[in-house]
């Protein structure tokens, strides 16, 4: 039997039908409702367009005709006992997951896109673009890029840019300072290639640049080829042995190069035995600076050998190795052949009394013309100073001495000042640090009286205190011809300020005057201020830092550079001391008046 319903969506509305009228429905095999396909549509005909009409077919009963049957069918479908629920219960099993599942998806992919995929908002603002050309980088990114390798692109495009600038000062001027630069080895691989037929640079610094020993070899073909080029700086490049080995094959064939430091390379025996097989063959090089390295006795021993054999070299800087005696004593042989060496600079070697004595008899037999010694911070004694005192007696050539932070006391001082009485050469003799006294400068001073060629002597940091203040005065006021002198951390307090300043209304030589650290306080600066009062026309620099002063000393100055106007200062340094706003305002008052008053202008340094 066929039944037809017709049903509106909103004739029943009760829930509790649907479950009877689906019930009706046949199912096959499966459980599947069976439709009949839907006729054509009468619009004449149909009823309202919110009902629909479907057929279910039965297995029990053959097909009925439509006419006149419908009402009946349906109420017959109302009455009839309820089917079996389990086949809608699979329907839902089946169903619902499968809802559920696309549903979570939905909402999930939803969520996915809002926060993955930018909106158009988003990607404007993810682009940044500097404007102005001339302010830091430039970044431009956008979604799906890489951030980090852009900025290493934009890095290394600067890189290249500094470099050719670099390039661009080596091939324009003569003297060029690259030092501190950090360009490393590819840096110098780049930049030497600008050095090669260069016919402009003649100095040039590469000092602290991160350079190695893989780096020197930059200048292989280079150096050779280059004709122009006389200082070249590479301290502070860890080059090592390895690196002095390279760079020492080059410039054996190398003619122009006059000067070459190596300080602070971390060069030991090694390196300094390279640099001596190099001497031997080099006969250009002019000034060789090997300060603070590691060389001991066998890198002396390997230059000394050289020194033998080379005729050309004039300066070695040896400052800050490990010489120690045996070292001395190989340079000692060595000078008694050389014609060529001028300054000897072995400053801070641990050489030691016995040292200094083989190095002093070396040079009393040296046939050359040796103007400058530099043998302080060498643990030297008054023992040693008698060595020193014997060559100085001997020199006719020496012009500068330097025996600071020794400990030769004022038995050492003594002995120097006798050995001065007979020497007419030295001008600049520096014993600062010497534990030397009030009769060790004394006696210096005595010397003074009838020597005209020491114009510069250094005494700072001995306590000779007000009474060796008085004892060199005394002398200054009517002898000498002392340009500089420097007796900072001298301890001698106000009193002997007073005897300074007093030498000052007299002496016509002294120029450069250092005061430093004498705790001279207001009392030592008014009677140096009383000095300033009277013309001076010898003194151009004062320093005075360091001797808790405050502001009544500054006024005193201030005053006296008002009061003079011929005076000479051009220098006044008058810093860390105690000075409030007042003191400093007064001194610059008293700058800008001599600057108004005679057009001279005075750098205080506050």
């Amino acid at each position: 039997m066929a039944f037809t319903s017709t049903l509106s969506i909103y004739s029943h509305p009760q829930v509790r039908l649907l479950n009877q009228r689906l019930q009706s429905l046949p199912f096959t095999a499966a459980g599947v409702a069976q439709f009949a396909p839907l006729p054509p549509l009468n619009r004449r005909r149909t009823c309202s367009p919110r009902s629909f009409v479907f057929r279910v077919s039965s297995s029990v009963e053959g097909s009925r005709a439509r006419s006149g049957g419908s009402r009946r069918v349906y109420r017959q479908s109302q009455a009839s006992a309820p089917l079996s629920s389990a086949p809608v219960k699979q329907i839902a099993n089946v169903v619902a997951p499968v809802a559920a599942f696309f549903a979570l998806t939905f909402v999930i992919w939803k969520l996915v896109e809002k926060l993955l995929v930018p909106t158009p908002k988003q990607l404007k603002s993810l682009t940044v673009e500097s404007q102005s050309p001339s302010q830091g980088l430039k970044w431009s990114f956008a979604a799906g890029t890489n951030l980090l390798s852009q900025l290493g692109e934009k890095i290394e495009r600067q890189s290249k840019q500094k470099l050719n600038e670099f390039a661009r000062e080596l091939r324009s001027f003569s003297s060029i300072d690259m030092s501190g630069r950090n360009f490393g080895d590819e840096g110098l691989f780049f930049l030497a290639e600008s050095l090669a037929f260069n016919q402009t640079a003649e100095e040039v610094s590469f000092a602290a640049n991160g350079i190695t020993a893989a780096g020197l070899r930059a200048f292989d073909g280079v150096l050779q080829s280059n004709i122009t080029l006389k200082t070249l700086d590479l301290s502070g490049n860890l080059v090592g042995d390895e690196g002095a080995k390279c760079l020492c094959d080059i410039l054996v064939n190398n003619s122009s190069i006059e000067k070459l430091q190596l300080n602070s390379a971390d060069l030991g025996d090694e390196g300094a035995k390279a640099i001596a097989e190099m001497l031997k063959k080099n006969s250009s090089l002019r000034v060789l600076e090997l300060n603070n390295n590691m060389i001991e006795y066998s890198g002396f021993s390997s230059l000394a050998g050289a020194l033998l054999e080379n005729n050309s070299i004039r300066n070695i800087h040896l400052n800050g190795n490990y010489g120690g005696a045996l070292g001395a004593n190989a340079l000692a042989k060595a000078l008694e052949s050389n014609k060529s060496l001028r300054e000897l600079h072995l400053h801070g070697n641990s050489i030691g009394d016995e040292g200094i004595r083989s190095l002093m008899t070396g040079l009393s037999s040296h046939k050359g013309k040796l103007t400058l010694l530099d043998i302080g911070n060498n643990s030297l004694t008054a023992k040693g100073a008698f060595h020193v005192a014997e060559y100085i007696k001997k020199s006719k050539s020496l012009l500068w001495l330097n025996l600071y932070m020794n400990d030769i006391g004022d038995e050492g001082a003594e002995k120097i000042a006798v050995a001065l009485k007979e020497n007419r050469s030295i001008s600049t003799l520096d014993l600062g640090g010497n534990n030397i006294h009030v009769d060790g400068v004394n006696a210096i001073a005595q010397v003074l009286k009838d020597n005209l060629v020491i114009t510069t002597l250094e005494l700072s940091y001995n306590p000779i205190g007000p009474d060796g203040a008085k004892a060199l005065a005394e002398v200054l006021k009517f002898h000498g011809n002392i340009k500089t002198l420097k007796l900072g951390w001298c301890q001698i307090g106000a009193k002997g300020a007073e005897f300074i300043a007093d030498a000052l209304k007299y002496n016509t030589t002294i120029s450069i005057l250092d005061l430093r650290a004498n705790g001279l306080r207001d009392e030592g600066a008014q009677s140096l201020a009383r000095s300033l009062k009277v013309v001076n026309e010898a003194l151009t620099s004062l320093d005075l830092g360091f001797n808790e002063i405050r502001d009544d000393g500054a006024f005193a100055i201030a005053q006296a550079l008002k009061s003079n106007d011929d005076v000479a200062v051009t220098s006044l340094n008058i810093g860390s001391n105690f000075l409030t706003k007042f003191g400093q305002g007064a001194l610059a008052d008293a700058r800008d008046h001599v600057l108004e008053m005679t057009e001279k202008e005075i750098n205080i340094f506050l």
